[in-house]
């Protein structure tokens, strides 16, 4: 047995442990009587429950092999039964290295796979309205691809240029597994292309930032309101006569972060402060993590699921139809269909490239 796959085992164990512990705590009469506790537990516990039930099942399939080994050794076995025992040998360990290809896969994803919901943030970079343009297409091809997957898009603020393109976009993506496929995308995209502005046909370079933020529940992170500072303006901008007139816009300030959250895309003050909780959740939770992620392990520098904005990721490149994943230095001819929501085959190919990395690193 290979040390990794030790390794792995331990950490196993281990999270059976906490698995039963979990349960003995849930049956606990003062437990019960505390609402929150409860529900966070439950919540640990559902986490745990299938990885924790695939364990079991491989310690199952292990032990039988044992057993169909020992008939093997046993000289006095009948054929008959010795016959059954190799098929069932051949059988389990099909099935045992099955459930630990998806047992590794589970674990060192673990971070990705819990996480239920996020904001996505993408802003125009240089280029003028070319890039806001370009910050428009980025928000079609994810709210396509995001369509396709059945996942559930709320967007949250945004601002537009005359030309229609996004300054910045603000949205929610919600869904069974979005983060662990749209959790790459932070970062510094780049678009090479003719604007159609351009009447020379010469090819410019314009570029948009995309962040994407874990969007943690009201249990996971408690922001005291003494921590907030809340400001109250009329909106600006188009809306008609009720945005200007009445004091809708909403502006929070975190003190101890230095963090700070405007919202006034909705007519009415309840709305956005909801949506700019929302959003001040978000950053000051993945402010807190990244700092944890930097004290944990510098092997995070060879992953590439950090989200660092001022990294170039990828290059839209519409004159040879090819997008380059800089990270995993991978071109795909297919510009057109990715722009349009097929990202399956470039997301697959990121997500395979970090498991790769994080299974070096257990």
């Amino acid at each position: 047995m290979t040390e990794a796959t030790t390794s792995l085992l331990t950490k196993l164990d281990e999270l059976e442990a906490r698995f039963d512990q979990i349960a003995k705590q849930i049956s606990d009469p003062s437990i019960a009587c505390d609402s929150a506790r409860l529900i966070s537990l439950s919540k640990e516990q559902g986490k745990l429950k299938s990885l924790v039930s695939k364990y079991r099942e491989y310690k199952s399939a292990v032990s039988g092999i044992a057993d169909a080994e020992q008939i093997l050794a046993d000289a006095e076995s009948e054929e008959d039964f010795r016959a059954l025992a190799r098929e069932e040998i051949e059988r389990l360990q099909t099935r045992r290295d099955l459930l630990f290809e998806q047992m590794q896969d589970t674990l060192v994803m673990a971070d990705d796979m819990n996480v239920g919901s996020m904001i996505i943030e993408i802003r125009a970079g240089t280029g003028g309205d070319e890039a806001a343009l370009f910050a428009r297409d980025l928000y079609n091809m994810y709210v396509r691809y995001a369509d396709s997957r059945k996942w559930k898009v709320e967007q949250l603020d945004f601002s537009t240029t005359e030309k229609g393109g996004f300054r910045e976009v603000i949205f929610s993506v919600k869904g069974d597994k979005a983060w662990s496929e749209l959790g790459y995308e932070g970062g510094g995209h780049r678009v090479q292309r003719v604007p159609e502005t351009e009447s020379q046909g010469r090819v410019h370079t314009s570029a948009a930032t995309v962040a994407v933020l874990p969007e943690p529940e009201e249990l996971e992170i408690e922001i005291p309101a003494d921590d907030v500072v809340e400001h109250v303006s009329r909106s600006s901008g188009p809306g008609g006569q009720n945005v200007n007139k009445v004091s809708s816009a909403i502006k929070l300030e975190h003190i101890p972060t230095g963090i700070t959250v405007s919202m006034q895309d909705e007519k009415s003050q309840h709305k956005n402060r909801a949506k700019a909780w929302r959003l001040l959740r978000s950053r000051v939770y993945e402010h807190f993590e990244s700092k944890k992620r930097m004290e944990r392990d510098s092997q995070r520098k060879t992953m590439i699921g950090s989200g660092d904005r001022s990294q170039k990721i990828r290059t839209y490149n519409y004159p040879q139809n090819r997008v380059t994943d800089h990270r995993i230095n991978l071109s795909l001819y297919s510009l057109d269909r990715i722009m349009a929501g097929d990202m399956g085959e470039l997301i697959e190919a990121i997500k395979d490239h970090d498991k790769q990395q994080r299974l070096k690193n257990l």
